[in-house]
């Protein structure tokens, strides 16, 4: 893989990637007059769920579902200029132009939120990235092809290996949001990456679940979950180095989870035969995902990987899920799922199984 970083008109770097057998040089100059980026995040605890939430009030101004010929992440033609200055590219990672998080982020805040000394406050430090899968507006990512989507993963390995190293950097997480339905504001092919200042709620909890679960049984929580679900009857495809099952405890219409037979902590550290591997069966459940119904579904991939300074815990795995549960159908997070987090299944996860692996792909 070739990395060629360049910078754009207000400063945010950009990265081009390109494959070893076709070299790019990425020459082509941003010409745009564009304002400094203005980030105003703040971090604000929330003492009774112990969890933090980001306050981002700059977003609401940012880019919502342009037209094709307005994307800004085609490539730049005569005229046009897009966030991408080149007229053609492979993968692309830049700077969020609106993020959540940046490191250049104003640091002098007031310790807590006006009038509650128990809710601190913090900068809104961190990074958000935007990777660009192809240039081809139309193309989703399970027709990409085995050696594009291999050098996406090689990107996304990249890419945390970099941001991990980031000083206040806890945890790198890397997803696609696919579908109006989910809340994409872009339609071109493309996922984020978020480095963040703190352990996320999720990753925290499943930290949790694994420890206790040591210290009573003396085992491997981890382990055993894979143990379990590769021989059983929730898979929907497996290889010799991953597999994909439907969870037990599935909370969404359509979710699977994908885990490498070897335990590692993350992306970089998978070797080549376990992302060639990788590759086959993302692919394979991806266009089962598409051809379900009538229409493709939308979905969030959600890559869970290990926190900066809690390695040895974690066992790298990717979250697969839509929300959509019948044609024309989708799941809303109501009152126990978004007042209570308890959630409540439509489907049920053996019968998923069965039906994704069903399908016939073209």
């Amino acid at each position: 893989m070739i990395r060629t970083s360049r910078q754009l008109a207000d400063g945010r770097e950009i990265l081009y990637f390109d494959d070893d057998a076709h070299p790019a040089p990425h020459d082509a100059a941003d010409g745009r007059d564009l304002p400094p980026v203005s980030t105003r995040s703040q971090l604000r605890h929330d003492a009774l769920l112990d969890e933090w939430v980001v306050v981002a009030s700059h977003r609401q101004t940012r880019t919502f579902l342009p037209p094709a010929d307005q994307c800004p992440l085609c490539p730049s033609r005569p005229g046009r200029p897009t966030e991408i200055p080149d007229a053609d590219y492979q993968v692309v990672s830049f700077e969020n132009r609106f993020p959540s998080l940046a490191t250049g982020v104003e640091r002098d805040v007031p310790a807590y939120a006006p009038g509650n000394p128990l809710a601190e406050l913090r900068p809104g430090f961190g990074r958000c990235e935007v990777v660009v899968f192809t240039s081809d507006h139309d193309r989703d990512f399970f027709q990409l092809g085995a050696d594009r989507a291999r050098l996406v993963v090689d990107v996304w390995a990249e890419r945390t290996q970099e941001l991990s190293a980031v000083d206040g950097v806890e945890q790198v997480f890397v997803f696609e949001n696919h579908g109006e339905e989910i809340g994409v504001t872009l339609s071109h092919p493309h996922g984020q990456i978020y480095a963040y200042p703190f352990v996320t709620p999720r990753v925290a909890t499943v930290l949790g679940s694994v420890r206790r679960h040591r210290e009573r049984t003396g085992k491997d929580l981890f382990a055993q979950v894979v143990a379990a679900e590769r021989s059983g009857p929730r898979v929907v495809a497996a290889n010799e180095h991953w597999t994909a099952f439907v969870p037990a405890a599935a909370r969404w219409p359509y979710e699977l989870q994908l885990f490498p037979t070897r335990r590692v902590p993350d992306l970089p550290a998978l070797t080549d035969a376990e992302r060639d591997a990788f590759v086959e069966v993302y692919l394979d459940v991806l266009g089962r995902f598409a051809h379900r119904f009538d229409t493709p579904m939308p979905y969030i991939a959600s890559w869970n990987q290990a926190p900066v300074r809690a390695r040895d815990d974690w066992w790298l795995h990717l979250q697969l899920f839509s929300l959509r549960r019948a044609p024309g159908k989708l799941k809303y997070l109501a009152g126990s799922e978004s007042g209570m987090g308890a959630f409540i299944t439509d489907t049920n996860p053996e019968d998923v199984a069965e039906q994704l692996r069903a399908v016939v792909l073209p």
